[in-house]
């Protein structure tokens, strides 16, 4: 879909604002508010908006450790294993890859000691072969897509 420098505007706002409301959004766009529901409900339905929920801390919630699990499983037992992460709480993300493994996962604990004990849940996971642990030391660069989105609308515009 394409995404033209109104949305890159919209989008922008969305992500340096999101607590202020659609009526606020409209009057800083400088644009009606029915053009403005309709572009947010065009990228709602498109995929571009997946969530408005509040974003959370681990570490704040009291799981500071960060970890990345790769996981190799049986051939045929992808599926079973992958609904089988989605029944541990400490796993926050899950991605099939190609590469080392099959499956990349990421992974938030209280402790190193609670870290060992979800990779031995992992471990014991039936189709589960091994797996590989990479503990995050420091956030470099934060979760961001607002790079990404002035990037699109700028080159949209030519």
């Amino acid at each position: 879909m394409a995404v033209d420098e109104l949305d890159t505007r919209i989008l922008r706002l969305l992500l340096e604002q999101p607590r202020t409301s659609v009526r606020e959004y409209a009057r800083v766009l400088g644009i009606a508010r029915g053009t403005l529901q309709a572009r947010l409900d065009r990228l709602e339905r498109d995929g571009v908006i997946t969530g408005t929920g509040p974003s959370l801390s681990p570490a704040a919630l009291g799981h500071p450790v960060l970890a990345f699990v790769h996981i190799e499983v049986t051939q045929g037992h992808l599926d079973d294993v992958g609904d089988a992460l989605a029944g541990v709480p400490e796993i926050v993300e899950a991605f099939s890859i190609t590469g080392g493994g099959d499956l990349l996962t990421r992974v938030v604990a209280r402790d190193n000691a609670h870290l060992e004990d979800v990779i031995q849940k992992l471990i014991s996971l039936p189709g589960v072969v091994r797996t590989r642990t990479e503990v995050a030391l420091r956030e470099r660069v934060p979760h961001r897509l607002l790079p990404l989105v002035e990037s699109i609308g700028r080159t949209s515009g030519k």
